[in-house]
């Protein structure tokens, strides 16, 4: 979802994306423990959800997700390159919200919202899927918890927030989100990071990556009218589907290579 390497201009501007991880690293929350922690944060979101009736785990709607997140788990293990294995498992929440994130580690969230009221194709389904997978296998994360070190930003800015659009779930999703940006927002670059990677990581598992513009565009129709928590404070429509439109060839190569 949202980091905030966009903290502390100057300092992160140089540093850049390695260094808000070493950053991180000393602080810390090095790889490990960022994934045993969201693990912890995924186990106990579940099981509250659940208590409340707010886990799916046998609508049309949780199937179809994770039928796309098995297809796609292949090819994103491939993609991992941050020394250590994901174990991943998906949560589907019961609520209009439109929001769906990867904890580290590749704990899957998905708020039905996004799915039902964008009436999104299994592909456009894989294009979310994808987009988060490459926040949390580039650890973006991670970025955002060292850029917040640099700024003395407490995590608990981005919970406050949160608790303004999550849905009426419980604390846990939303400590859960908290973790890997909700309402604290990516910055430009690693938004656009997460759309190349999401594109590639589709196509190579056989979803036609001309799903993600479209995606787009349904999201970008919702804006500023209770649209996405997953679209706010990202770059601008326009710009994010020009960008894909110019990377789409390479997909689609990758894409039809498979046919």
């Amino acid at each position: 979802m949202k980091v905030a390497c966009i903290f502390g201009v100057a300092v992160v501007a140089t540093l850049g994306l390695n260094g808000c991880t070493t950053i991180a690293d000393m602080a810390g929350a090095d790889s490990a423990t960022l994934n045993a922690s969201a693990a912890q944060g995924f186990t106990k979101m579940r099981q509250e959800a659940q208590q409340k009736g707010q886990l799916d785990t046998s609508s049309s709607t949780y199937k179809r997700i994770n039928t796309v997140m098995l297809r796609m788990i292949p090819y994103a293990n491939q993609m991992n390159q941050t020394g250590h294995p994901f174990s991943w498992q998906l949560a589907v929440l019961k609520s209009d919200t439109m929001n769906a994130y990867v904890a580290p580690g590749g704990k899957v969230v998905f708020y039905s919202g996004i799915v039902n009221r964008l009436n999104l194709t299994d592909a456009e389904i894989a294009a979310v899927m994808g987009h988060e997978m490459t926040h949390a296998l580039e650890e973006h994360s991670k970025n955002k918890v060292g850029a917040e070190v640099l700024t003395n930003l407490a995590l608990g800015i981005g919970k406050s927030y949160v608790g303004d659009v999550g849905g009426g779930l419980g604390g846990a999703a939303l400590d859960l989100g908290s973790q890997v940006g909700v309402g604290l927002p990516y910055s430009r670059s690693l938004e656009s990071r997460a759309d190349y990677g999401g594109l590639m990581l589709m196509a190579k598992a056989g979803y036609n990556p001309q799903a993600a513009i479209t995606l787009w565009t349904k999201m970008s129709k919702m804006d500023g009218a209770g649209g996405p928590v997953f679209l706010s404070t990202h770059p601008s429509n326009q710009e994010r589907i020009d960008a894909m439109e110019r990377n789409l060839p390479a997909a689609m190569a990758i894409y039809n290579s498979r046919r």
